[in-house]
């Protein structure tokens, strides 16, 4: 994913979807159900109220441009508008915001779809209640010219950055070939070098995303996109994700952020330029520096993540994601995907 931190190395701000060390899923069980307490996981503890509750909602984010929207909705006023009041502390680093939500530091955290069922599968009590944006041609394999197809990796060299959307992309690719992992030869390297060693010859195959894409198509004639994270959209995507304790003690407020979602991402599509400055400006990127990268991202409206969520996404999508994940040794422990998603709050805000 595409991250910038001017005061950081370029390998480490571009990794969005960094593997969740053991050590924290462990330690985060503990600290999260303490924080939670023994709420029940129904959202249904009583009638949503037409106002959004009192208080300020603490919301984890990181400088990815798919989280760009709260920008928005926080620059454009539309928390206030809708009553709410929200707090956003933005995280350089995955281990940093998922510690803080884990320790109930937190009432919402904006992370990676696998990292949710990560969490799940370790224990913790939490619930997606928003899907936000997925990759269409922002995540790809690389390949040469004359390969046809995924299974043309058989028995070759690919490098991707294990325990990221990569390892999930190239894991989902391989099983719908009929291949898995065990048929080609892995070279795990940073998705920062996995261009470079693709464009100088070193591997035949890179699995990586922007800008590392652009760089190398720009930088090969030869090179094409074998696959993107579109052939399967929702494989590589962001949720919005919340504890049970808030999920039953602030509805008002969950309702007021699906709707300021939602009035962000519109703004985004009706005044592409100014949003994308506004979002560019929230992750320290130049001007104009992401252009590309935003071609291949897509923000869900509420009424696209309505249908999603309950349909095609919970139904079909987020179980790959689980198998993919799986396949990809980034989930240890079982977990039903579906049972995951709560659309109580998109849902109320779609009315």
């Amino acid at each position: 994913r595409v991250r910038v931190d001017r005061n950081t190395k370029r390998e480490e701000i571009m990794n969005k979807k960094r593997a969740i060390l053991s050590m924290f899923a462990v330690l985060g069980v503990s600290l999260f159900v303490a924080a939670c307490g023994s709420s029940s996981s129904s959202s249904g503890n009583g009638d949503i109220p037409s106002t959004p509750e009192s208080g300020t909602f603490r919301m984890g984010i990181e400088p990815w441009l798919g989280y760009g929207p709260w920008r928005i909705a926080e620059e454009k006023g539309f928390f206030e508008k809708n009553g709410v009041d929200v707090e956003i502390t933005n995280f350089t680093t995955d281990d940093q915001i998922n510690a803080a939500f884990a320790a109930g530091k937190l009432d919402g955290s904006n992370i990676a779809t696998h990292t949710a069922l990560r969490f799940a599968a370790s224990g913790l009590p939490i619930k997606i209640v928003l899907l936000e944006d997925e990759s269409t041609t922002a995540d790809a394999i690389m390949s040469g010219k004359d390969a046809k197809s995924v299974t043309a990796m058989k028995g070759q060299k690919v490098a991707y950055e294990e325990g990221t959307t990569s390892d999930i992309l190239l894991s989902y690719a391989l099983a719908q070939n009929g291949l898995t992992k065990d048929d080609i030869e892995s070279v795990p390297i940073p998705a920062a070098d996995a261009g470079a060693a693709f464009i100088s010859g070193k591997v035949p195959f890179a699995v990586t995303y922007e800008p590392y894409l652009t760089t190398a198509l720009n930088e090969d004639s030869n090179a094409k996109l074998l696959y993107t994270a579109g052939e399967k959209p929702g494989i590589v995507s962001d949720v919005f994700v919340t504890n049970e304790d808030t999920i039953n003690s602030r509805p008002g407020q969950l309702v007021a952020l699906a709707k300021s979602w939602n009035e962000a991402v519109e703004y985004y599509y009706d005044n592409p330029a100014e949003a994308q400055a506004i979002i560019e400006k929230s992750v320290g990127a130049d001007p104009g520096s992401l252009k590309t990268a935003f071609k291949g991202v897509k923000f869900y409206t509420l009424a696209e993540m309505t249908d999603l969520l309950n349909g095609e996404f919970a139904n079909q999508t987020i179980g790959d994601v689980y198998n993919a994940a799986k396949d990809a040794g980034l989930v240890e422990g079982s977990v039903d995907p579906k049972s995951l998603i709560d659309t109580t709050f998109v849902d109320e805000a779609s009315k």
